[in-house]
């Protein structure tokens, strides 16, 4: 996750404060110079934390902090807001036109990931919003640009207007819109082109296309690995074209996170989307106070809950519940719950949303092979109707032969047969244990 450093060095802080039962001019002197030297350190600009410092350090030794029972929380929940307010305070939604189609400008510059992210972005509102969006290449510029989108749009099995590199952009863009209000799509994408660094000509061009267009969002892609030049990007972006809102891309990398921390304070452009992966799903719409929470360690359940909503069907949760009521829970019924826990994407991520999460030793370096998943996958495949369902006939020469069939070892066979049977005791224990005393039960896996 980005700010892992960040988010390391901010928890050890709040730590040291959080249980005290009076807290000093003092204390909160000492915590505010680790929280700057933090700050400073992960590449947010330096105004930006000499501010956030001093609204902080007001807040934490005024009655609101000095007058409560738990000044300790007290000021973790003063730190907590003022992140959220840096970051924008509130969800920033996208625009939707009084009369479709909504018009989206995509600009950046060039190894942003822009074309990706108009694919990402048209992807999330189809899939979350129900729209019907249609891609837009206006970049004439890149030999592949095109070539690219119309691959993301057969990807996506999503309509991708095009007219080649012989016309101009502010063409293409006025003839898509045209094909829109045609075809009733909701949303327009036009991925505009970006260059290596900031020119004159790439700026008339664009503001060509936004005078021509009147585009309801300008949204500027920034790679936030680029730290302290993603933010100096994003400021002259602005003052040229005056901006709409920001998605930052490459959040999940090892990056220090100072443009998210940075990117609204100095330009007022909120974020309105990070990109988590490369994986055209792996866009998100950017909630400050969650960002916040995380960063603290106070882990990020909301976010957990929908990407669950949005894998699990319903039917079929009842369903399992079901089964493992009275106990006719199969390999079959596991697979299928594998493939719903990984529809919600990679679980090191995930198991990092959890509150306290950041108290489980070593879990940072904790690296959920995608492959184990499906070794597991395959030697469950590799089963007969009969294995699946009583996994007590499986012997040596049935444990080899599934072994053979999955490419794995018979090793891995039995340490899935042990487990699968461990969670099968488990589940019988949590169906007939009281309520009160299912609380410190913990599965087996972890």
């Amino acid at each position: 996750m980005a700010f892992e450093g960040l988010a390391d060095r901010l928890q050890s802080v709040m730590n040291k404060i959080r249980g005290k039962g009076k807290v000093t001019e003092a204390d909160v002197k000492e915590m505010m110079r680790e929280v700057r030297l933090a700050l400073l350190e992960a590449d947010v600009n330096f105004k930006v934390v000499k501010d956030f410092v001093k609204r902080v350090s007001e807040r934490a030794v005024g009655q609101e902090v000095l007058k409560s029972l738990t000044p300790g929380q007290q000021v973790i929940k003063v730190v907590k807001e003022e992140l959220t307010a840096l970051m924008g305070g509130e969800q920033s939604k996208i625009a939707v036109a009084s009369r479709p189609p909504t018009v989206i400008m995509m600009v950046g510059l060039q190894g942003a990931g822009k074309t990706t992210t108009t694919g990402k972005l048209a992807n999330l509102l189809r899939k979350k919003y129900n729209r019907k969006p249609l891609l837009v290449a206006a970049d004439i510029y890149r030999p592949a640009a095109i070539k690219q989108l119309e691959t993301l749009g057969k990807q996506l099995n999503m309509p991708v207007f095009a007219l080649g590199d012989q016309v101009s952009p502010v063409e293409i863009a006025k003839q898509a819109i045209a094909k829109a209000k045609e075809e009733h799509h909701d949303y327009v994408l036009i991925d505009t082109a970006g260059r290596l660094h900031i020119d004159e000509t790439l700026m008339d061009e664009l503001k060509q296309i936004k005078e021509w267009t009147n585009p309801d969002e300008i949204f500027l892609v920034v790679d936030a690995m680029t730290g302290q030049d993603a933010v100096n990007v994003a400021q002259s972006f602005n003052e040229q074209l005056g901006l709409t809102g920001v998605i930052l891309t490459k959040l999940d990398g090892d990056t220090r996170g100072g443009a998210a921390l940075s990117i609204k304070a100095v330009t007022d452009t909120p974020i309105k989307f990070v990109g988590m992966g490369e994986k055209m799903d792996a866009l998100e719409p950017f909630h400050p106070e969650r960002m916040a929470s995380r960063i603290l360690g106070m882990g990020d359940v909301l976010t957990l809950i929908e990407k669950a909503q949005a894998a699990v069907d319903e039917e079929k949760a009842k369903e399992l519940e079901q089964k493992m009521r009275t106990m006719s829970f199969t390999f079959d019924d596991f697979l299928e719950q594998l493939g719903q826990v990984r529809k919600m994407g990679p679980l090191d991520e995930i198991l990092k949303m959890l509150p306290g999460a950041n108290k489980i030793k070593g879990l940072n370096n904790i690296q959920i092979d995608d492959k184990q998943i499906g070794r597991v996958e395959a030697i469950i495949r590799s089963m007969t109707k009969e294995e699946k369902i009583n996994p007590e006939i499986i012997n040596a020469s049935r444990k080899k032969r599934i072994a053979k069939g999955s490419g794995t070892s018979v090793q891995e066979v039995n340490r899935l047969l042990k487990q699968f049977d461990e969670m099968k005791k488990m589940m019988k224990m949590m169906t007939t244990m009281p309520k009160g005393k299912k609380k410190g039960f913990k599965f087996p896996f972890m």
